[in-house]
């Protein structure tokens, strides 16, 4: 049975996402008995501030987790494929946020608001989705449920902070060198970032479409549960520093009007309808920095095809597209009494 009070581990806690998990825990009064952040050695000792005082950051090793029920992992692919399988070897629970395990089909791919049943029969290892999936998938899924989904196109537009604080402290000392005429120093994008649009996240595949893009493809399905669901992507970096927004056009079996579509999504839990172009009123990436819903606007019909609509998606892509999610799967895994179960023996440790 789970504990009234779990003992939460945070592990990349000195990160972007980190950091935003434990603000997370704290403003939705998670109730843990105590909150452990873990990272790399360089990091241990560092101060982070929580709920009125702080916590000291320990060191990541593999025999950490013993008496821990659940961790929130935000470091990294590999570091989650080496630790995650020893936190579910010690009886916690791991929602991770990497790629390392979104399409292993021994672990959930979660969305609360769209797929939380998929986290019954876990085996201790839940994945975290990317986060311009995340913000795509809740306002799909009631549209889908109405209508069926058959082809989805969608172009992102996403911020800095999806790759880290190195790239925010990129962009922002960009613009200043620029507008001081020097030229600006280019370490974490393969080309400047400051005032340009980068068609270009995470390596490119033998298909010549991006990791992210593919990313997009492939868990879109699994999350909604329909492999007749058809994707196709193309993921761009903007100077933005958070806030991802997207442009997505869908295809459905049966045709769907803008006003149901309005009122659908109205009724969807974690999403804002903010569409009403004759009052330029449509989200933005400032309206959704640091805001917990997903916002939607610019809702219309495809005139090229027969059932299709356009609208575009707006979210902070390091709260509901990583932190706030992780912590929702945490909150849904407690409601459910999901802690403490599943077969832990499915993941090798190494």
């Amino acid at each position: 049975m789970t504990k009234e009070k779990p003992v939460v581990a945070v592990v990349g806690a000195t990160g972007a996402v980190g950091r935003e998990m434990l603000k997370t825990l704290e403003d939705r009064a998670f109730p843990a008995a105590e909150v452990i952040p873990f990272a790399s050695s360089r990091s241990a000792g560092v101060k982070l501030p929580f709920r009125g005082g702080e916590l000291t950051v320990r060191e990541l090793k593999k025999d950490v987790f013993a008496g821990i029920d659940l961790a929130l992992f935000s470091a990294g692919g590999s570091t989650s494929e080496t630790f995650a399988p020893w936190a579910a070897g010690a009886g916690c629970v791991v929602v991770d946020n990497s790629s390392a395990w979104r399409m292993d089909e021994r672990c959930p791919l979660v969305v609360p608001e769209v797929n939380a049943d998929a986290l019954e029969g876990h085996n201790g290892i839940i994945a975290n989705p990317n986060c311009s999936t995340i913000q795509m998938v809740v306002v799909l899924k009631p549209l889908h449920d109405a209508a069926k989904i058959t082809r989805v196109v969608v172009s992102t537009y996403q911020a800095v902070s999806g790759t880290g604080q190195k790239a925010i402290a990129e962009l922002e000392t960009q613009v200043r060198q620029l507008f001081n005429m020097q030229e600006p120093d280019v370490k974490v994008y393969p080309y400047r970032i400051a005032f340009n649009c980068l068609p270009h996240i995470d390596v490119f595949l033998d298909n010549d479409y991006t990791k992210e893009e593919m990313k997009m493809v492939n868990e879109t399905v699994k999350i909604m549960g329909d492999a007749n669901i058809r994707v196709t992507a193309t993921c761009v970096r903007v100077p933005v520093f958070y806030g991802h927004s997207e442009s997505v056009n869908i295809e459905t079996a049966r045709k769907m009007t803008p006003q149901e579509a309005r009122a659908i999504l109205a009724q969807a839990p974690g999403v804002q309808v903010y569409d009403n172009p004759g009052e330029k009123m449509y989200p933005m990436a400032i309206d959704a920095a640091g805001e917990d819903d997903t916002f939607v606007g610019r809702i219309r019909e495809d005139e090229t095809i027969d059932n299709g609509l356009n609208m575009w998606i707006v979210a902070d892509n390091i709260r509901k597209g990583a932190a706030l999610n992780a912590v929702q799967i945490a909150e849904e895994l407690l409601r459910r009494d999901l802690l403490g179960v599943g077969d832990r023996n499915v993941f090798e440790r190494k």
